[in-house]
């Protein structure tokens, strides 16, 4: 009878503890962030035309060039390819300094940038362009790997080197407080202000 006494009350403590922190504590937070932080709740995304196009925390592959290009990725993320909806995946490689496959992939990427734009030499070209981030996914890139596009996309979109400069110093994410982290630029909302700027 004590054994079962015992069994009842860790059943209804099992119970009671499965109900408040399985259920009402998700529930509690879920709904605070979605009353307070709702844009960040749910996925920070980025719409155009009223359509979802990605989120500004998820890095995607551009190629088109008239576009910004991010920095090369494991799995080249992208939300849609054509028409056909894509299985979604991240990751990186992770490859040590040391792993010739990394020296071969980045030397392959130093010459594409290049070809894509040809008024830069090698010196000209900041880290970050030709690198991975941990993740693969992220959406950034610092103002002088996007600089170095500018003469490309000024020469395949016809919009002037003023206007294409402004609209990277429109999407700059500037250090917090002037002090922590780095500039960097969003490439997916810089494009999306390209793009705009280009039906006008």
């Amino acid at each position: 009878m004590k054994f079962l006494k015992k069994i009842k009350k860790a059943f209804i403590v099992s119970l009671f503890m499965f109900v408040l922190c399985g259920v009402i504590y998700p529930f509690f937070l879920t709904g605070i962030s979605q009353l307070i932080f709702s844009k960040q709740a749910n996925g920070s995304l980025v719409s155009y035309n009223n359509k979802v196009v990605g989120s500004k925390l998820i890095g995607q592959e551009f190629t088109d060039p008239r576009l910004f290009h991010c920095r090369p990725s494991a799995v080249n993320y992208n939300v849609f390819t054509g028409n056909k909806h894509e299985a979604i995946s991240s990751g990186s490689e992770n490859l040590a300094v040391s792993n010739p496959e990394l020296k071969q992939r980045i030397s392959q990427d130093i010459n594409k940038l290049l070809i894509e734009n040809p008024s830069i030499k090698k010196s000209d070209i900041p880290e970050d362009i030709i690198t991975q981030s941990a993740s693969g996914l992220d959406p950034h890139i610092s103002i002088k790997a996007a600089n170095i596009q500018v003469d490309r996309i000024e020469k395949n979109t016809g919009l002037s080197k003023k206007v294409i400069e402004e609209l990277i110093k429109n999407n700059t994410n500037y250090k917090l407080f002037g002090i922590f982290g780095e500039n960097t630029v969003n490439v997916l909302e810089l494009n999306i202000d390209l793009i705009k700027e280009l039906k006008k």
